[in-house]
Parts: structure tokens; sequence; C-alpha cells
């Protein structure tokens, strides 16, 4: 949120920045060692010391896991939901009403009861507000991390557009980042769906335009893939890589290769689209984000062709031409938006990095909503 701030080109101090997660706060700290951190629980702050900071704006990512698919879905039952719940039971008492509001969190929020309550907070206080499904392809990043966001102002200071009750896939078009239409369809790009069982060898069936399936998924699946690589709005993953990676480093160990070959999200330099990394990303291979296939002169369809005859021997120096290897955390922070003088502390390790970027977001989507949110109606003088 902070580097969004100033991403946005807005001039602004950051006066608090609240967070209870040790391992996020020594990297915070790393990064802004001037802007006040209260190692704290929201709820934990009082009226009185929220009252003296007399901020203007509120930006704030609650807990996702009480809204998300693959969760519990306990929405405002969830103990997680306390500190937001807080933050709206605190909001109409505060000495001075924020003038902004921004809030990010997962894709599912939307029809929580959690959602419902902030809207009826944020009507009662007389704020209007808008509503947003955006993922990074929208601004040309060859990324899928599908977010909710909700920009709020107070109702004397109108926005820049006309706001509809409905949720935008698209910025408005009075912020010259809109791509139009298109962007509506880029924004809803989804994670592989696993159909069977991954431990289990297919044979490729034949899908549209001649294509082969060489791994787990439907000729839907395929097309989309294809799409989303010939949409040339997009930039190439190659624009956010490391020019000097240790390989061997992130190579997928040979375990991994074996089990998982058949639902492995495999990206190219030259592809322009990748799948959302989740904290569990270089840990975990199932549904954790792309792999990347380093080695630009074998092709992966022959490879795969062959494995249906092979030993697992056999397999594994098959897949091994390949050079299939994790993102380096740099590069899941650049497809995020994070500047090159963002970094970590040394002691913070590479599974810890992965984490912390995992549940992070996309500065630019988050620095472009700001900016939009301070932005005067064009008529105003």
């Amino acid at each position: 949120m902070t580097l969004s701030v100033s991403e946005s080109g807005v001039s602004a101090e950051v006066v608090a920045a609240v967070d209870v997660n040790t391992i996020a706060n020594e990297v915070y700290r790393h990064n802004f060692p001037d802007t006040p951190l209260w190692a704290k629980s929201i709820e934990g702050i009082s009226l009185k010391e929220l009252d003296s900071l007399s901020f203007d704006m509120i930006l704030m990512s609650p807990p996702c896991q009480p809204f998300t698919r693959i969760g519990l879905q306990g929405d405002v039952s969830d103990p997680r939901t306390k500190s937001f719940l807080y933050v709206l039971e605190i909001l109409p008492r505060l000495q001075k009403t924020p003038g902004y509001i921004l809030l990010e969190n997962v894709k599912g929020f939307e029809s929580s009861e959690a959602r419902n309550k902030m809207i009826r907070t944020l009507e009662d206080c007389g704020y209007i507000y808008q509503e947003f499904l955006l993922s990074p392809p929208c601004l040309g990043v060859p990324n899928s991390r599908l977010r909710y966001f909700l920009i709020a102002k107070l109702r004397m200071q109108p926005f820049s557009f006309q706001t509809s009750n409905t949720i935008l896939e698209v910025f408005p078009c009075s912020d010259t980042s809109g791509r139009g239409a298109s962007s509506r369809a880029r924004s809803l790009g989804g994670t592989l769906q696993v159909t069977a069982d991954p431990r289990r060898p297919v044979r490729p069936a034949q899908g549209g335009d001649g294509a082969y399936l060489y791994k787990l998924e439907t000729a839907e699946q395929l097309e989309r893939k294809r799409l989303q690589d010939s949409d040339s709005s997009v930039q190439t993953l190659q624009d956010f890589l490391e020019e000097k990676v240790e390989i061997s480093r992130y190579l997928l160990p040979p375990k991994s290769l074996i089990r998982y070959a058949w639902i492995l999200d495999i990206v190219t330099p030259t592809c322009r689209r990748s799948t959302c990394f989740t904290k569990g990303y270089g840990h975990y291979v199932e549904g954790t984000g792309s792999i990347l296939q380093a080695a630009a002169d074998v092709e992966m369809s022959s490879v795969y062709n062959s494995l249906e005859t092979l030993s697992d021997e056999e397999k594994l120096a098959a897949l091994s031409t390949l050079k299939l290897r994790y993102f380096t955390p740099r590069e899941i922070a650049n497809l995020h938006g994070f500047p090159s003088v963002f970094g970590f502390p040394d002691k913070i390790t590479t599974k810890q990095q992965y984490r912390l970027l995992g549940n992070s977001l996309n500065v630019r989507i988050v620095a472009k909503l700001i900016a939009l949110l301070l932005q005067p109606p064009q008529n105003a003088t």
C-alpha cells in the first residue's frame, strides 16, 4: 500500500502502518525505516490513538481467509474478520471522518456479509463508492491476480467518473489506463483447473486448430491460453525476468517433476500470461503459480508426447531437458509492480519471501485506484 501511494504520484505522508505479522513488519521496516510502524492488531488501537493521527485516508487489506473459495468461507463469523469489523464499528465515531478509503480483498468478498456491512457503514457515514474486480492484464502485466477493490470518498467530493452500482471490471474511461472492452475479458483469467488424478498419465488429446493437449487441461483452457499469449497489449514475461539467475537454486526437484508433470502450468519467457502466485509457491507445486521453462531450444510438446512409454527414470531425464524452474522472488515482485528499490533483509529466507509475495497485491493496480480516488471532477476549478 505504501509503495502504491508513491507510485500513484499523490503527495502524501503515511502516518501509521499496522500489521501483526512479524516477518512482514521486518520487511516493512527495512524498506520504510522512517514510517511509524505499529506492530499490533487493529482492534488493539483505541479510538483516542486513531483520533490523534488525524488521517485523511485508510488503505486496507483485511485477512482474506474468511472469503476464499477454497476456505471454510466463515465470513463475519470467522475470528479473522474481527479487525475489519472493528474498523467499521469505529469509523462513525472518529472525530475526523477520513475523506478517502481503499480496500483490497479476494474475489468472493463481493458476495459476503462483511461486504454488506461495509456498504451499509459507508452509506451511513456519507460516502460514495465504486467496486471493482481487476487483474493485472488490464494494465498490460502478464499475471492473473483477480482481486476485489473498493474506493470510497465523502459525498461532498464527487468522483471524476460516473459511479455505478455494478462491479466494474475495467478502469473508468476518465482514467487513461483503461484499455476498453478487451480488458474485461482479460481481467477474468483464472488458474488451471485439475480435472483428473495428477499422478495418472493421460494420452494427449487433440484440441482446436490441430493443437495438442499435453497435460490435464481441456481444449477450452488451451484456447484461453492461446488467446492470452496472442494479446499484444500485454507484455511478455521476459520483460519481468532477472537477467542472471542461479538456475540450480530454483529448478523443480525430481520428485515434483515426476508427480506433478501433468498439471504444471508451464510458461516461457515469450508468453504473455502466468497464473496467480500464492503463499505456497516454491514449497508446494499444485495451484500455487506458473513454472518457467528455461530451456528455450527444447520443444515442450515433443517431451510430453514421449512420456507415456517411459519409465520414471527416463521421464525424469526427459523432463529435465526443459529446465523447469520456479520464478524467483524478485521476478514475482516485478510482476506485482514492486520497484527495483524494494528489497528484503538478508535474514528473510526465500520461502518467507514467497509467502509474503503470495499474500501481497499488485502495486500498479492500487496506485491507479489511488490516483483515481483523488482525481478531481473534470469540471472542478
